[in-house]
């Protein structure tokens, strides 16, 4: 499976990407009943339109006072210099104008146009300071990201999609003041992609408490997915959530029995464990615990490995 698709619909509202230039009899949604995709190739389009053009031909296009939802894809080259902060900076210009907005996704590209470690991010909370409204906030891609600590009344959904999460993005969300989120997911990826972030790093999150209204909590795609499992296995915050996902890292039979030794588990709706490398015996011991009591446990995936000189590689579902 692909984990790196184009999204299909944000904010419960279905994708509708904004037309390119020359198409002469455009059929627009209601500007409230789309999620608007905005993105510029540079490598394929001859329009002379970049980017900040289409961009603002949106805006006079779209009644934007009504947009409810907007993804960013792509801006121009995977550069450093071509970050996104210049996607952050017409965001909050345009903030007057999209004052209906509720959700933002920035970096809907798939691996065809650059794989998710190519591309450039930047500090994007000044886009949670411009919409006091937003509800939800989206991210593809961790290099150059940055989220230092932000206090945000509204803020619901946030997440996190990179094959390698600075640990000082962890650190910015775990030391955030963000009451009213619901909905957390942070891909943390592989230190060779800059997944540098520790359990220790998770504690302030993990302790609980700190969002209390957390019902949804996904530490993923980790190298590290077995020692998170053992911190959850005894984290307070597990109570609190309805749903737990651990999957898409390197998490074998140890993970799990941590898990089945660690607290109760019973109260969640769902477990996502898939994309493990567990034995049949780990995987039958997992459903025979929790799906009695009604817990929907996620296992079919199952991570890829390699095997030389009696060594054996196991790789996270999404690095580069």
């Amino acid at each position: 499976m692909s984990y790196t698709a184009y999204l299909t619909e944000l904010h419960g509202l279905p994708v509708f990407d904004f037309p390119l230039p020359d198409d002469e009899d455009p059929r627009l949604p209601e500007p409230e009943a789309a999620a608007w995709r905005i993105s510029y190739n540079p490598y394929t389009e001859e329009s002379d339109e970049n980017f900040e053009d289409r961009f603002e031909r949106f805006l006079t296009t779209v009644a934007p006072s009504r947009v409810r939802a907007l993804i960013i894809g792509q801006w121009g080259e995977a550069e450093e210099e071509d970050d996104s902060a210049m996607i952050v900076d017409l965001l909050v210009a345009a903030k007057d104008r999209l004052t209906a907005l509720e959700a933002v996704f920035i970096g809907d590209l798939e691996p065809e146009e650059a794989e998710i470690s190519w591309i450039q991010q930047s500090d994007v909370t000044p886009v949670l300071d411009a919409y006091p409204g937003l509800r939800e906030l989206g991210i593809r891609g961790g290099s150059g990201l940055r989220f230092p600590v932000v206090t945000h009344q509204n803020l619901r959904r946030l997440r996190f999609e990179t094959g390698g999460l600075p640990g000082e993005v962890v650190r910015g969300v775990a030391g955030s003041e963000l009451p009213a989120l619901e909905y957390l997911e942070m891909w943390l990826g592989v230190e060779g992609y800059g997944g540098d972030a520790t359990v220790g790093d998770l504690a302030p999150l993990l302790s609980g408490g700190r969002f209390p209204a957390l019902r949804h909590l996904g530490l993923q795609n980790s190298e590290i997915q077995d020692e998170i499992a053992a911190a959850v296995a005894s984290a307070p915050v597990v109570a609190q959530l309805t749903s737990l996902d651990l999957s898409m890292g390197v998490l074998t039979d140890e993970g799990a029995a941590a898990l089945l030794d660690g607290q109760p588990l019973t109260h969640l709706r769902r477990l996502d464990l898939d994309h493990n490398y567990f034995s049949e015996a780990v995987e039958q011991r997992l459903r025979d615990a929790l799906e009695p009591s009604g817990v929907e446990v996620a296992l079919s995936e199952k991570g890829d490995e390699d095997e030389y000189n009696g060594e054996v590689d196991r790789y996270t579902a999404v690095a580069e």
